[in-house]
């Protein structure tokens, strides 16, 4: 039974994923349709049910509504970047729908403050800064801390060396694929802080301009801090949501 119960959770979870992920790369655009219960079931074998457990995510999230009689659509984001995070998944899959533009390449330097964060005994880092963008508007700055070791495996790479570079990649992407051991946690904060005025800069608004300033710190399964990254987005811009879910019982 508790089998059974298993694969439809995962089944519409990862119906879930794959029509927000379409959703996030503009396959269905603002108030367009998507497939009906009954195409969808057929198209993925599963009942109707898993396919209306994933519309009910999606529509929690804001990322459709449901009209009756007529059927799905996917909702107006007023101009915002609005995404769904309930996974360190989420976080590395910012790469489906904005870009990253290198702002301050990657370079060692001594941090006691983050190297004390990231549990280092030496106070030497590596650390880049970089600056979001969702369809050219530019909604969030983000600096980043390494330990010296997940630094190096980066520093041949000219998305986070050379100033300026434009791609689709995030640091955690890149980082996790060249660990030992994949990264499976991240600590986050949330606070209100006016603009520094670097950032302020990056992000086309006025110095001490009020921002969403998100801190995470990134660990591997066997509990190894390899990134501390801190980012302040636009409220004007960005919508920040979060999953929650009750355990199993």
């Amino acid at each position: 039974m508790s089998g059974g119960t298993g694969r439809a959770r995962a089944a519409y979870r990862g119906l879930a994923d794959d029509l927000r992920a379409d959703i996030l790369g503009r396959r269905y655009p603002e108030g367009v349709r998507l497939p009906t219960e009954a195409e969808l079931a057929r198209t993925y074998r599963v009942s109707r049910q898993t396919v209306r457990r994933a519309f009910q995510d999606l529509v929690a999230e804001g990322l459709v509504h449901r009209v009756p009689g007529r059927g799905t659509f996917t909702a107006p984001r007023g101009g915002r970047y609005l995404r769904q995070f309930g996974s360190v998944e989420d976080l590395m899959s910012l790469s489906v729908d904005t870009t990253m533009q290198l702002t301050g390449p990657l370079r060692r330097q001594v941090d006691l403050d983050a190297a004390g964060r990231l549990g280092l005994e030496s106070d030497v880092v590596h650390t880049l800064s970089l600056r979001r963008l969702h369809d050219g508007v530019p909604f969030c700055h983000t600096s980043v801390w390494l330990p010296p070791e997940a630094g190096e495996t980066l520093q041949a790479l000219p998305e986070l060396t050379e100033t300026g570079a434009v791609s689709t990649v995030t640091v955690i992407g890149l980082l996790d694929g060249r660990l030992s051991s994949p990264i499976t946690d991240a600590e986050q904060s949330i606070t209100v802080s006016p603009a520094p005025e670097a950032v302020a800069r990056e992000l086309q608004c006025g110095p001490d301009h009020p921002l969403l300033r998100i801190d995470r710190l990134y660990a591997t399964a066997t509990g190894q801090r390899v990134e501390l990254a801190i980012s302040h987005f636009l409220p004007e811009q960005y919508s920040y949501r979060v999953r929650l879910r009750r355990g199993p019982h």
